[in-house]
């Protein structure tokens, strides 16, 4: 009787007390021995600063679906001029993901990506600012991203490669440079080289996007130098100042050579 009483009050302590958010899992980046190797490689020999007083990278503890974990960087600090990001998984067999250029277009950096990860990883964002290189990052747990079978047929991920789509999420806000959100999607399996044909087996040659520009009419907005570890059918959400044109264009190539252009209508979006 005695136990069943103690029970039974520990479960009503339980239900009672709330679950605070700040009591949540956190997953800052950890100590890490890929990266001491990695640094060298990535960044030289400079210094790397802090960038949690201007930049914030949020990313699931936990990814839903390692082929597709979501990036999203965020600006804290306005008056901080980003000039680039390079995205770090630790753990990658190819760790630069991507190395991004951002334009004064740009505006303060919103900006989210979708990556691979291929086993429980760091993944970190080296920001260059006229003042130096900052990172920031967090830890992700996440298997299977780099070598998961692609979503689509073959011949079906073929056949629509290149095709992109632009997507608004304007907002009616009264200010000196309208800020505007929009997300470009591209349509290509981003083959890394570590998945399987389903049917025969063998590996798949890697195949993927290895750059991209995105204009706003005339004035850039931001580049990206790609590899394997973009997700497939890349998808970037980000926010700028509008200039007043009346149309993005996107410039695309990938591994084979190949090269895409899209004009797409602000005005179409949806």
């Amino acid at each position: 009787m005695a136990r069943n009483l103690a029970l039974a009050a520990a479960l009503a302590a339980l239900v009672s007390t709330p679950v605070l958010a700040a009591d949540a899992p956190k997953n800052p980046l950890t100590d890490s021995a890929t990266w001491a190797d990695l640094q060298f490689d990535v960044v030289g020999d400079t210094a790397l600063a802090d960038a949690g007083d201007f930049l914030t990278m949020d990313a699931p503890f936990r990814a839903h679906d390692a082929s597709t974990v979501p990036i999203l960087l965020k600006q804290t600090d306005p008056t901080t001029r980003i000039t680039s990001a390079t995205v770090v998984v630790d753990e990658n067999p190819a760790p630069v993901a991507a190395v991004f250029g951002f334009s004064e277009g740009m505006g303060e950096l919103d900006f989210e990506l979708r990556v691979r990860v291929d086993q429980y990883s760091n993944v970190r964002v080296i920001a260059e600012t006229p003042e130096g290189l900052h990172m920031t990052g967090r830890y992700v747990k996440a298997s299977g991203g780099c070598s998961a079978p692609a979503s689509s047929d073959p011949v079906a991920a073929l056949a629509g490669m290149g095709q992109m789509k632009l997507k608004s999420f304007d907002t009616a806000t009264e200010m000196s440079v309208p800020r505007r959100e929009a997300q470009i999607m591209i349509r290509h399996p981003n083959y890394s080289g570590l998945q399987r044909n389903q049917i025969t087996q063998l590996f798949v040659p890697a195949h993927f996007i290895d750059h991209i520009e995105v204009f706003q009419g005339d004035e850039p907005l931001f580049t990206m130098e790609g590899g394997i570890s973009i997700s497939e059918n890349p998808v970037f959400r980000f926010s700028y100042n509008d200039n007043g044109s009346t149309e993005l264009t996107v410039k695309v190539t990938d591994t084979e050579g190949n090269s895409w252009e899209s004009v797409l209508p602000k005005s179409a979006a949806s």
